[in-house]
């Protein structure tokens, strides 16, 4: 991703209680672009990003759409582009991500794809206080 692929991330606002993922383009992803791929539709419109971080044991993936493409469907075709793409790219023994629980929609589209939840975690956020996650790994 490029500076201004963080920019146009940066102004995207999701509807309640989605509006957690706002603000994507954060400093902290500024800081490892490496880490992000932009996707474009037909016309070179940023739709949405992967993120992927490699670790010792694992691949971990995530992404982000575009708000106004969310809610309509999209979900599991661009989740499995982006985790076919992170399989042929890294080549991991499996592929883990984090969601937030509250986020029935994406975990919904997680489990259809074959992950399913190995455990919970809390993460702290100066805007929002504590925050519950799910861990999610596809079925080996």
């Amino acid at each position: 991703m490029q500076s201004e692929d963080f920019d146009a991330l940066a102004t995207w606002r999701y509807e309640a209680p989605y509006d957690f993922y706002n603000d994507e383009g954060s400093d902290e992803a500024r800081r490892n672009p490496e880490r992000y791929l932009a996707v474009r539709d037909d016309d070179g419109e940023l739709i949405g990003f992967y993120y992927y971080e490699e670790k010792p044991d694992a691949l971990e993936y995530g992404l982000g759409l575009r708000p106004d493409l969310t809610g309509r469907g999209f979900g599991l075709e661009f989740f499995r582009a982006g985790l076919a793409f992170g399989r042929e790219r890294y080549r991991p023994p499996f592929v883990r991500l984090f969601v937030a629980a509250f986020n029935e929609r994406a975990i919904k589209v997680y489990e259809r794809a074959g992950f399913r939840e190995t455990g919970r975690h809390m993460r702290s956020f100066e805007r929002f206080g504590d925050v519950e996650f799910v861990n999610m790994e596809e079925e080996r």
